[in-house]
């Protein structure tokens, strides 16, 4: 009596998170991932699954497209006929957008591959499997968006009561440390005071980006938490226009057209602000 063997399904696992916090440890979410990936591959061992050594881990990128290095290169091998199923712990590690998944299930069915989730049970190969998918990720996406809407909603309140809420620092003010609030940097204010002055001399924009030119002065400058610097160019008529019509610099914020009292302290005297936008 002969037996047969069933030919070896190639499983790649793909594991997916957010944000980097965390992927410093030893045994990080990836891995947790990836373990209950390899044990739900080896239950199935008997019909001939094998889990691929390549690992295809996406660190500290977002679900909601697929600008991910490792998902590229799973579509790459997939491609190149090197995997028969993918494994991931849930759904929306592979993608958090409907459209994009429709995409991404093209190509592996295009190359007949098969999609296994192993918190969810279920896979591509029967109807049943595609319908439930389509759910989940509806749901997910429902999920998504509630969350965003929330986000918005908190920036929104937050702008109100005159706080800030992130984004690239202006000229004359640098974060607190601490964070949620601006604090006057006083050797740029001097400066932010200066083109006040020189603007209202000179009533025009491009003498002041010439004098400002001449004198070395530019943009602001900060370093990330990460260590990664930004601006720091050159003004131009684009960005002078911009300091001099910012409300942020007489104490206020702006929030969709609105502007409401800050919290940080002012550096413009509202008087010679009030000028300036009247030239």
């Amino acid at each position: 009596m002969t037996s047969t063997r069933k030919k070896p399904l190639r499983c790649a696992i793909y594991t997916r998170k957010s944000h980097e916090e965390g992927l410093e440890q030893e045994f990080n979410s990836l891995d947790a991932q990836r373990e209950a990936a390899e044990a739900y591959i080896e239950s199935q061992r008997m019909l001939g699954w094998r889990a691929l050594t390549d690992r295809y881990d996406d660190g500290g990128f977002t679900g909601g497209n697929m600008k991910r290095p490792a998902l590229k290169r799973l579509l790459a091998d997939i491609e190149a006929g090197e995997i028969d199923c993918v494994v991931v712990y849930k759904v929306d590690r592979l993608s958090r957008s409907l459209l994009d998944f429709a995409r991404i299930m093209e190509t592996f069915e295009k190359h007949g591959v098969s999609f296994v989730s192993v918190t969810q049970q279920f896979n591509t190969t029967n109807f049943m499997g595609r319908l439930t998918m389509n759910i989940l990720l509806s749901f997910a996406r429902f999920e998504r968006e509630i969350i965003s809407e929330r986000t918005r909603d908190k920036m929104s309140a937050a702008r109100r009561k005159g706080k800030w809420v992130g984004g690239m620092p202006v000229l004359g003010y640098d974060v607190d440390p601490r964070g949620g609030r601006l604090v006057v940097n006083e050797e740029e204010a001097a400066q932010v005071h200066a083109i006040y002055e020189l603007y209202l001399e000179h009533r025009s924009l491009i003498p002041v980006v010439r004098e400002l030119g001449r004198r070395g002065w530019r943009n602001k400058r900060w370093i990330t938490k990460k260590g990664t610097t930004h601006g720091g160019s050159p003004f131009t008529k684009h960005t002078l226009f911009r300091l001099l019509t910012n409300v942020i610099y007489i104490g206020k914020v702006s929030y969709k057209g609105t502007i409401y009292p800050g919290e940080h302290d002012a550096i413009v005297d509202a008087k010679v602000w009030k000028r300036v936008q009247e030239l």
